[in-house]
């Protein structure tokens, strides 16, 4: 029995080094493969292949032809792993026409890399952590916002609006839900 334990602690250990050496290829300068994965850029969530289970929250925008200003937005500000991690999210997702609702070249400065932080800032004021279907809205009620702001939900005659801007629809998703709406919510100033 004892032998038995030690030839099994000797194999452990034997692979154990196999795998420790293997990885450790990468210090290897002379190892061009090595440097070849040092150098790969390693996909995030929003990498992981899965056709089977129901769509994350930006897999289902990428795959929308009316949030491709929304995408542009969150490839831009770096928020596509973010947004398809586990959540619970509730994501308010403006349409490319509610982008184009907004004065002309404010869409094209905010995708610049030095206004990265006012995008994100945006984008922030349009995602509530947790999911909230529509049964959840009542009228005058607050939302705190990622960003740490406020919106305001409006409950009028089974239509729901926030800040003023309509639901057109809702699309649930994996990792929460996602409320189409008709316009870009612009968060206040900070004082």
């Amino acid at each position: 029995m004892k032998k038995a334990i030690t030839l099994i602690i000797c194999s452990v250990l034997a692979v154990s080094t196999l795998f420790t050496s293997c990885n450790s290829g990468g210090n290897d300068s002379n190892n061009p493969a090595a440097q070849t994965d040092q150098q790969a850029p390693l996909a995030g969530q929003s990498g992981v292949q899965d056709d089977a289970s129901q769509k994350d929250i930006v897999k289902v925008a990428i795959g929308s032809p009316d949030h491709t200003t929304l995408v542009a937005a969150l490839k831009a500000a770096g928020y596509v792993d973010v947004l398809s991690n586990a959540g619970p999210f509730t994501v308010f997702a403006p349409t490319n026409a509610a982008f184009d609702k907004l004065p002309a070249g404010t869409v094209d400065g905010l995708l610049n890399p030095e206004k990265k932080a006012d995008l994100r800032n945006i984008l922030e004021y349009h995602v509530y952590v947790g999911k909230l279907d529509q049964s959840f809205f009542k009228d005058g009620q607050l939302l705190g916002m990622v960003n740490g702001g406020k919106v305001t939900l409006s409950v009028k005659e089974g239509k729901v609006s926030v800040n003023g801007a309509n639901i057109v629809a809702s699309v649930p998703c994996s990792n929460g839900i996602i409320h189409i709406i008709d316009a870009v919510l612009l968060p206040p100033d900070k004082k």
